[in-house]
C-alpha cells in the first residue's frame, strides 16, 4: 500500500471524528453559545444534510481539478473551518462552518475513495477502502470518546483545534505522494478522463444503482440502532448509564474489526461475504431486540453486529467503485452520499417508531427490517441478472466485479 494511503485514513478519522463527536459537546456549546441544546443540536443536523448533498456535487467539482488539488483544496478547507470554528463566538459563524466542514469533508472522501483505489492494483480496491473507512470507524472507537475528555478538560474549543492538527500530516503529504496528473487510471481498460457526462452515463448501470441501494438500506439498520444504544444499554439491558461508554466502544471496536475483514475479502470473495454477512446481519438485529434484557448477550451482540455491519457496508463500497469503472470519481461521491443517506434515514425512522410508542427495542427491529429489505433487493436484483444472462450475454455494468 502506498504511504499517503494511511495519512488519508488519518484525515478521514479527523472527519469522522468532527462528524461525530458533537453528541458529546452539545450541552457545552449552548452554554457558551447561550443557544438551546435544540439549537445546539441543528449543528448536527447541519453537517448531516451537507454530506448526503455535498458528495455528488463536489466530485463533479472536482474533477476539473488534479486529484492532488482536488484533496489539498477540500483538506485545507476543512481544516481552517475547524479554526474559524473553534475560534469563533457567533452561533451563525459556527453553523455555516459545520456546512463547510460536510461539503469539504464530502468532496474529500469521494476523491480520496478514487485515488486510493487508483494508486493500488486493479484487484484491491477493497483493501484500499478499507483503509480509508478503517479512519471513520476509529473516530468512532477513538475519537469520539477522546473528543467528549478534551471537552470535559478545556471545553468544546479544544476538540475543534484537535481536529484540525489531526488533517496537518495528510496535508503535508498530499503535495509529495499524490500524483498531480488529472483522473489516473483505475485499470488497465480505464480511460484516464471519461468527463462529467461520461460518468454520469456510467452511474446508470443497474448493478451500480442495486449496490447504492444496498449501501444506504445496510447503513441506515446500522445507524439507527447505533443513535439509540445508550437508551437500549440503560433501560433495556439495566446495566446502568456507567456501561454506555463500554458499550459505544464495543460497537466501535467491532467496526474496526469487521472493516477490516472486509479489506481482506472484498477482493477475493465479496458475493460469499455480502450473502453470508447479509443473513448474519438479519439474524444478528433480531436476536439482539429478542436478548437485550440479558447483559452478556447484549454486550457481545453490539460487538459482533458492529463487527457485520462494517464488514458488509465497506465490501459494498469497495463493489460501488469496482461497478464505476467509468466514473472513478462520481462513484466515490455517490457511495458516500448514499452512506449518508442510510445515516440520516436509520435514525429517523428508529425514532419514528419510539415516538409511535413500540418501546426501546423497536430502533432493532427496524434495523433488521431494513436489512430485509436489503436482502429481498439483492435477491431481486440477482434473479433479475441470471434472466438477463439466460437471454443475452450480460452488458459491462453487470459483468462480475
Amino acid at each position: 500500500m502506498p504511504f499517503v494511503l494511511p495519512l488519508l485514513g488519518l484525515a478521514v478519522f479527523a472527519q469522522g471524528t468532527s462528524e461525530f463527536m458533537l453528541s458529546g459537546l452539545l450541552p457545552d456549546i449552548a452554554r457558551d453559545l447561550h443557544i438551546s441544546v435544540s439549537a445546539a443540536g441543528s449543528l448536527t443536523s447541519a453537517f448531516a444534510v451537507g454530506m448526503v448533498l455535498g458528495a455528488p456535487l463536489l466530485a463533479m467539482l472536482s474533477m476539473r481539478w488534479s486529484r492532488r488539488r482536488a484533496l489539498l483544496a477540500f483538506l485545507v478547507a476543512f481544516l481552517l473551518v475547524h479554526v474559524l470554528g473553534a475560534v469563533t463566538t457567533h452561533y451563525g459563524v459556527l453553523l455555516a462552518t459545520r456546512i463547510v466542514a460536510a461539503l469539504a469533508n464530502a468532496g474529500f472522501l469521494a476523491v480520496a475513495l478514487a485515488t486510493a483505489t487508483a494508486m493500488v492494483a486493479p484487484d484491491a480496491k477493497g483493501r484500499a477502502t478499507s483503509v480509508l473507512l478503517g479512519g471513520t470507524t476509529m473516530a468512532c472507537v477513538a475519537g469520539v470518546p477522546a473528543g467528549a475528555l478534551l471537552g470535559e478538560l478545556w471545553g468544546w474549543r479544544s476538540a475543534f483545534w484537535a481536529v484540525a492538527l489531526l488533517s496537518l500530516p495528510a496535508v503535508l503529504a498530499i503535495p509529495r505522494s499524490v500524483p498531480a496528473g488529472r483522473a489516473p487510471r483505475l485499470s488497465a481498460c480505464a480511460d484516464a478522463g471519461p468527463g462529467t457526462g461520461g460518468e454520469l452515463r456510467a452511474l446508470r448501470g443497474p448493478r451500480l444503482v442495486v449496490l447504492l441501494l444496498l449501501g444506504a438500506l445496510v447503513n441506515g439498520a446500522t445507524f439507527c440502532a447505533f443513535t439509540y444504544l445508550a437508551p437500549l444499554v440503560t433501560d433495556v439491558t439495566g446495566i446502568g448509564a456507567g456501561w454506555v461508554p463500554a458499550a459505544l466502544a464495543l460497537f466501535g471496536l467491532g467496526s474496526f474489526v469487521g472493516v477490516g475483514l472486509g479489506g481482506r475479502l472484498a477482493d477475493t470473495r465479496p458475493v460469499p461475504l455480502l450473502v453470508a454477512g447479509g443473513a448474519a446481519l438479519l439474524l444478528g438485529w433480531t436476536v439482539l431486540a429478542l436478548t437485550a434484557g440479558n447483559p452478556v448477550a447484549a454486550l457481545v451482540l453490539v460487538f459482533v453486529q458492529g463487527a457485520l455491519s462494517f464488514a458488509v457496508g465497506s465490501t459494498l463500497v469497495s463493489q460501488v467503485l469496482y461497478a464505476a469503472t467509468g466514473a472513478p470519481t462520481l462513484g466515490g461521491g455517490f457511495a458516500t452520499a448514499a452512506l449518508n443517506v442510510g445515516a440520516a434515514i436509520g435514525p429517523w425512522c428508529g425514532g419514528a417508531a419510539l415516538t409511535a410508542g413500540f418501546g426501546l427495542r423497536s430502533p432493532l427491529w427496524v434495523s433488521a427490517l431494513l436489512t430485509a429489505l436489503a436482502l429481498v433487493l439483492a435477491g431481486v436484483a440477482h434473479g433479475a441478472r441470471r434472466r438477463t444472462v439466460r437471454h443475452g450475454a450480460p452488458s459491462a455494468q453487470d459483468a462480475p466485479a
